[in-house]
This record gives C-alpha cells, structure tokens and sequence, in this order.
C-alpha cells in the first residue's frame, strides 16, 4: 500500500507541473491572439484592394503579360506551405500538411511535376522525415511573421515563375495555408497565386454598376511590373499574418484542453491516493487491534 501511495503522489506531481506549463502558454496564446487579429484586420483590406487593382488593369488592359497570361501548358507547379515553427497547436500544422497533400496528389493527376517552398520547422520536419526533396524553406518567427520574411519568399517564387521550364523554373504557384475564422474555427485553404486569376470583369456589370474607365501610364506593361509585385507581396504577407492568429488561437486551445485534462488527471489521482490511503490506515489498525488480541490472549492463557 505504502508504495502505490508514493505512485500515485508522483503522478499528482507531475500532472500539477505539466498544468503550470500548459496553463502558461495557454495565457502566452491569449495575450498574443489580440495584436495578431489586429494585423490581420489591418493587412487584410490591402490585400484584397492590391487584389482587385491587380485584376483590373489585367482585365481591362488587353495585353500579355507574362504573370497574368494562363500558359499553353502548365508542366510544374510550386506548392508554398506555411506551418508553424513550434509544436502544442493542436492539428494546426497537420491539416495544412495533408491539405498540401492533397492538392499535390490533384496536380500529379493532372500530369503536373510538383516543387515544395517551406515556411515553417514543422514543414520542414516533416519533409526531412520522409526524405522528401523541396527547393527552399524559411524557419523562425511564424508566430511574427515579419514583412522581410514575406518579400524574400515573393521574390523566390516570381523568379522561379520567370524562369522557363527546362531550367528549373515553373509555371503556376500555388499557397496552402491556414485562413483565421475565429477562436474556434482555423480552415486549411489553397490559393492559386500566379497565374493571376481574374476577379473583376468576367461577368457584366450591373445597372447600378459601372465598371471605370482606366488610362495607363507611361503603358501597361510597366504598370503590371509595379504592381504585380507588391500583389505578390501583399498576398504572401497575408497569408503568413494569417497563420500566425490561426496559429496562436490552436496553441491557445489545445492548452486550454490540456489543461482540463490535467485538472481531470489530478482529481482522480487524488481520489485514488486517499483510497490507498485509508486502506493503509484500515490495515494499520487492523494489525494493531490483532496484536492488542493475541497478547490478551496469550495473558488470560497464563
């Protein structure tokens, strides 16, 4: 008894410490969620107007330009996964995984050569644990996601999308991420970055909807090379500030349900050791009163 007392009293030990770790990351995600939802707030309204301005002058131009034309033939396609650097997310960095697989599964079937750009450790570790080749990757701060960071992978992905075919290059990129809806809710999303899709324009445009009239200057092709970049850009950084709030509000309740877990753990752990408790107390006395017994019989014997 005595030693599965001194079991069960480790194990409320160390079920109290594991509840001091996840309870404080659990307040470290709560405190970092807020400003995270802030940025996203804030870069969101950029993207999407970078986004329509993109396709506006793409749809209403009438030339070629080599970003925004949907090439003959699509040979490779690049896949940019953002995962987390850090572990304790719950399924955040999985799903984005598996969704990532599934859309490299989607591409093969197409007759598609896949290239992976990685953003983030968990990403990383996971390619270097099934000896996957990818062409680049980009560690540390996906939980602050800097705007550095974001213009170094834009320039990666356009150059390989400028490059032809035969010497490395390809010729679509593709983001898989996580799309922040709310505290509870983080969704796996894909999106087709280059070539541009067009927005604006396809359907005609209502009564009450006039589309403007544009005029470039000096032409457009310089236009679409000063904006397409920034597009880019913009898109990128999104979805990077994106995954960081997803990110934090996984850890935040993952933590959260380890912490219950751990509360659970210590009440019946606790339950049990005043079980084994009270039966070591039960056969102490039983022991004492069968000594107490036998001596007093032992004496009336004499």
């Amino acid at each position: 008894m005595g030693a599965q007392l001194r079991v069960y009293r480790q194990k409320i030990k160390s079920a109290q410490t594991t509840k001091k770790i996840t309870r404080a990351m659990e307040l470290i995600s709560a405190s970092r969620i807020n400003k995270a939802q802030q940025r996203v707030a804030a870069s969101t309204p950029y993207s999407r107007a970078v986004t329509r301005a993109v396709s506006a002058v793409a749809t209403f131009s009438n030339v070629d330009h080599p970003l925004t034309t949907e090439p003959a033939r699509i040979d490779r396609a690049a896949v940019v996964i953002f995962t987390s650097d850090r572990g304790l997310a719950g399924a955040f960095s999985s799903n984005v995984l598996k969704e990532a697989e599934q859309l490299t599964n989607l591409l093969k079937e197409q007759g598609k050569e896949v290239v992976y750009y990685l953003v983030g450790r968990k990403a990383v570790a996971y390619f270097g644990f099934r000896r996957r080749a990818f062409t680049r990757s980009w560690i540390g701060g996906t939980d602050l996601p800097q705007f550095g960071t974001a213009k170094e992978i834009a320039d990666a992905v356009v150059e390989a999308f400028n490059t032809d075919y035969k010497d490395g290059g390809v010729d679509e990129i593709h983001l898989v991420s996580n799309r922040f809806i709310s505290m509870i809710a983080q969704v796996p999303e894909v999106v087709r970055l280059l070539p541009l899709e067009i927005v604006e324009g396809v359907e005609a445009p209502a009564d009450s909807q006039v589309y403007p009239l544009y005029e470039f200057e000096p032409d457009v092709n310089k236009v679409l090379d000063a904006l397409l970049p920034v597009y880019i850009e913009s898109r990128i950084y999104n979805a990077m500030l994106q995954s960081a709030a997803s990110e934090h509000a996984a850890r935040q309740k993952a933590m959260k349900s380890a912490t219950d877990n751990a509360d659970k753990l210590i009440k019946n752990y606790t339950r049990l050791s005043n079980a084994a408790r009270q039966s070591e107390i039960t056969q102490q006395i039983s022991e004492i009163v069968g000594g107490a017994d036998a001596l007093s019989t032992a004496g009336n014997e004499d």
